[in-house]
């Protein structure tokens, strides 16, 4: 018997009516966790129409109300710690967090930060430089932590690509650099995995499957479709000039074009995939098989076949 189940421990998710977080608790309960251990929190009561379903118990708390936090928290054992969306203040917001987490008596959290490399300067710091800040603030906490640092989510591919893909190809300046994906899903698969079990403790993982190149999915679905798609990877500033003209809104494009930057300079190379296969049990998806089974009939429903 695991653990989580021995000792009954209460575990709160954050960010439960997102995609991730949400996907935490479907699969705590796949490992067994009876749903009157598991709290998800929410911000909004209407949004959890979806959480209803799965019977556990719906708390509120916000990351920018600290008052409502240590309401959610109290009597909380294990913390699932999903990080903000928001930006601007998200380091403040996370520092909250953390304090709240401690002041409330939990025993152990579980973060989820971003995959990295060290480097002198970083295209994707404003993203990296909160993650930092919080991994920092929960070591010096006094809680037990296990830190997730997690690759790119394979669901978003199609964020990189134009959706005229099959006539202008894959146009991005990440040069012949890869990216490490992995699959949401199994990200918060190997998550609840590592609540439920032992010997995480102060411990931190690379969640990620193996790296690709964009010429590397390129080929894959040109495999696929029989259709020649090609890849050209322009400057950063020639790349945000075309897709900002053809409606992109640039603070996308330039989230975009960082990524497909800090990509070329080998900052979201994984090489240590190994740890997410150890913590399914299993290999992860990989992206030949997520085009294949997955993104290649969704991306041509959103865009309509007629453009193939």
């Amino acid at each position: 018997m695991n653990q989580q189940l021995t000792r009954k421990d209460k575990i709160l998710v954050t960010g439960a009516t997102g995609h991730y977080g949400y996907s935490v608790i479907e699969s705590l309960i796949k490992n067994g966790v009876n749903e009157s251990l598991i709290y998800a929190m929410a911000r909004d009561y209407t949004k959890t129409e979806k959480l209803n379903s799965l019977n556990v118990n719906i708390v509120l708390g916000d990351y920018d109300n600290y008052s409502s936090m240590l309401k959610a928290f109290s009597g909380i054992d294990k913390l699932f710690f999903v990080s903000g969306n928001v930006l601007e203040n998200r380091s403040e917001q996370h520092l909250q967090v953390v304090k709240a987490a401690v002041k409330s008596g939990v025993k152990y959290i579980l973060y989820t930060s971003q995959e990295h490399k060290e480097v002198n300067f970083s295209h994707i710091d404003f993203i990296l430089s909160s993650h930092l800040a919080t991994e920092n603030a929960i070591k010096a906490s006094g809680m037990n932590y296990t830190i997730l640092r997690n690759g790119l989510y394979m669901d978003t591919l199609s964020k990189f690509l134009d959706k005229n893909i099959f006539k202008h190809g894959i146009y991005l300046p990440a040069g012949n650099a890869k990216i490490g994906f992995a699959l949401r899903s199994e990200m918060a698969e190997a998550a609840a995995k590592v609540l439920v079990s032992k010997g995480h403790e102060n411990k931190t993982y690379t969640v990620s499957g193996r790296s690709y190149s964009f010429l590397e999915i390129a080929e894959y679905i040109s495999q696929i479709t029989g259709k020649n798609i090609t890849y050209l990877s322009p400057g950063v500033d020639a790349f945000l000039a075309v897709v900002i003209n053809k409606g992109v809104s640039e603070k996308c494009a330039k989230i975009i074009g960082c990524f497909a930057e800090a990509a070329k300079d080998g900052e979201l190379e994984k090489l240590q995939f190994i740890q997410m296969e150890k913590l399914l049990g299993r290999k992860p998806l990989t992206v030949k098989q997520y085009l294949e089974e997955t993104f290649i009939f969704n991306f041509l429903s959103s865009v309509g076949k007629e453009r193939i």
